[in-house]
């Protein structure tokens, strides 16, 4: 069995030095646990919904997973200057997680979305990151992560919510959990991906 997680940098595990990032702590797990299941990480560093669309088809065909993950968003609410439009506009942004709902649909019918986590904002508003400044607000991810859970409520797919659960300490350098956040966030995720495996077998 084949579960495919598609991300940005929080789900490629940036920040977390022991592990390498909650999706690697789940595939440990696994492996530890289970002998029918491969875990493959598609997390790619700066990721909007619209970079995982135009590769989503080209790798689910490739590897026909069972069951897909999505934990992408937080960088479409980013935004470049203060107060200017967010990368990706939120109607635009509603469409592009349908789309994602659409396109795993037709791969598999076990699909699970990730929310989003909130970031400290003393570290982000603005971020600077490789002469770049960009600029990351709770307000405005939350509106993000409501809708990721509004489509997959309309659609009856599983959400994770993640907004509440991590805290300033759990940040790395404000916007990518350290250690102890990936692990919070892996023992969040592992039993609704548990069920997905469960529902198949």
């Amino acid at each position: 069995m084949r579960i495919c997680i598609f991300g940005d940098s929080i789900t490629w595990g940036a920040c977390d030095y022991e592990c390498g990032g909650w999706v690697e702590r789940l595939k440990t797990y696994l492996l530890k646990n289970r002998d029918d299941v491969d875990v493959y990480n598609f997390g790619v560093s700066g990721n909007t919904t619209e970079d995982v669309l135009a590769r989503f088809d080209q790798e689910a065909l490739i590897m026909k997973p069972e069951v897909v993950v999505f934990a992408i968003g937080i960088n479409d609410s980013q935004y470049s200057t203060p107060k200017a439009n967010s990368k990706i506009g939120q109607t635009i942004f509603e469409k592009n997680i349908q789309t994602l709902v659409d396109k795993a649909k037709e791969v598999t019918g076990k699909i699970l979305f990730i929310g989003l986590t909130k970031v400290d904002e003393a570290k982000v508003i603005p971020r600077i990151h490789r002469q770049k400044i960009k600029y990351y607000e709770n307000g405005i991810i939350k509106k993000y992560d409501q809708v990721i859970s509004d489509v997959c409520k309309r659609n009856s797919i599983s959400f994770v919510s993640l907004f509440e659960l991590l805290e300033v300490g759990d940040l790395e350098d404000g916007l990518h959990p350290n250690s102890l956040g990936h692990i919070k966030i892996f023992e969040r995720v592992k039993p609704e991906v548990e069920k997905l495996i469960a529902d198949i077998n």
